[in-house]
């Protein structure tokens, strides 16, 4: 029996929205979405038949209402997040973010491992745009605005729900102008949690940016999955969330993966 329950939390000066699917009984997954992402836009049915999934909408996203005077940063998402979990009683949950989500997701790994089982991620970045994202995917013909034909689908989800649906240009600026460097190859190395790094061949973060920070986080996984781009959860999520439940779920200990001098063996090696 899946559940659904909406509401409001008093969060660092935000009154921010929530939402909880799933069964009760449900291990808690905390989503945490995409820029101008927010809970109920999309769904991810496969996760809500072992998971309790909790999605926030994040300052000045969705139903959340901005505030002003205090700019967007990966750093204060992590904290909101961490406080919504804090009023909701939820003392430790795997998590799941997707793009700047991910990066957020990454960012509670690191300062908060208390709060963390498993993180996967998509689409996410770990290092300054220089080295994460591919050019050539993020070009426009000319300096995009908040109107532009390319943030159509997610300008009229915004206008649907929003308490205020005329600061969509002002969200829009805000998200465009969010600084993001990264993360030191110390911090990479010190996350302890079991995180993956997935995303398509055709994303505008490269695979080569994501390799190198899976290598570097002690428990880290990359998974690319082959003709999808940054979107694949919207457009095509049943190539991508099972790789996230298999990730979630599987057990801790596993059959050792086969080198050439252990060969495989049925049962002992995989």
């Amino acid at each position: 029996m899946s559940v659904t329950t909406r509401g409001y939390a008093p969060v660092n000066g935000l009154r921010m929205y929530y939402e909880i699917e799933g069964p009760p009984a449900g291990d808690p997954l905390v989503y945490i979405p995409n820029a101008f992402g927010f809970a109920g836009l999309i769904s991810f049915p496969a996760l809500l038949e072992s998971h309790s999934v909790i999605t926030m909408d994040l300052q000045g996203h969705g139903r959340t209402a901005d505030i002003p005077q205090r700019p967007l940063s990966i750093e204060q998402y992590a904290n909101d997040v961490v406080a919504l979990l804090k009023h909701l009683g939820i003392e430790r949950a795997d998590f799941f973010g997707f793009s700047f989500g991910g990066n957020t997701a990454a960012m509670i790994a690191l300062r908060h491992p208390e709060l963390v089982r498993r993180v996967a991620t998509w689409g996410a970045t770990f290092g300054p745009a220089s080295v994460a994202h591919n050019p050539a995917m993020l070009r426009f013909d000319r300096p995009p605005t908040a109107d532009d034909d390319a943030f159509a689908f997610k300008r009229e989800a915004y206008k649907r729900v929003a308490p205020n649906p005329d600061q969509w240009p002002t969200l829009w600026a805000k998200v465009a102008g969010l600084a993001w460097d990264g993360f030191s190859n110390e911090e990479l190395a010190s996350i302890e949690a079991p995180l993956l790094i997935a995303l398509g061949d055709r994303d505008f973060v490269r695979v080569e940016h994501a390799a190198d920070a899976a290598s570097r986080i002690r428990n880290g996984e990359l998974a690319v999955v082959p003709d999808a781009g940054h979107n694949a959860p919207m457009s095509e999520p049943e190539r991508v969330i099972p790789i996230i439940r298999h990730f979630l779920e599987k057990p801790e200990r596993r059959k050792p993966v086969a080198t050439a001098g252990m060969g495989y063996h049925p049962g002992e090696t995989r």
